[in-house]
């Protein structure tokens, strides 16, 4: 988003105190985040096997009206774990191989992958908060490492002698 500031225009004056400022362009910065991509039969080894973050994949299809209403959680998913989960959505009309190989029998499917491998399905169009549930049991978490290595240290100090 751009906006100009014409000649003598000042913003909330009252509010922020600012003196006239002219012909100067502010830019606002938008954060800039796709929304889950598409993967096909060409794409799926590089994008879901290959990857080195757990994956989600959303078997769809366009005719499919439970898929559509499941879409934008995914799309608001991809955005909420960028970084540290990926998420892509299948085509089944377009890459049957794909939905034949990993037992999809039902639309919407959703499957998490770690590491290459199928670790979980949600079959259905089911709340997000149910899809929050599922992504976070196979994120790392630090909370978890932190937490381990701590347990780790008072055991270790218990056994030193005084």
């Amino acid at each position: 988003m751009v906006a100009v500031l014409e000649p003598g225009f000042n913003a909330h004056p009252q509010r922020f105190h600012l003196p006239a400022v002219r012909g100067i362009v502010c830019e606002q910065q938008q954060e800039v985040v796709a929304p889950a991509s598409a993967v096909t039969d060409k794409t799926w080894k590089e994008l879901i096997l290959d990857s080195d973050i757990p994956v989600l994949v959303d078997f769809w299809a366009p005719w499919c009206g439970p898929c559509r209403m499941i879409a934008p959680v995914v799309d608001e998913l991809a955005k909420l774990y960028v970084g540290r989960i990926r998420c892509f959505k299948l085509n089944t009309d377009e890459s049957p191989s794909k939905a034949t190989k990993y037992g999809i029998r039902s639309i919407p499917t959703v499957l998490i992958f770690k590491g290459g491998e199928k670790k979980d399905s949600v079959v259905g169009a089911v709340p997000k908060a149910t899809l929050i549930a599922t992504i976070e049991k196979y994120l790392d978490s630090l909370f978890n490492v932190d937490r381990s290595l701590c347990c780790f240290r008072k055991r270790f100090r218990k056994n030193e002698p005084a």
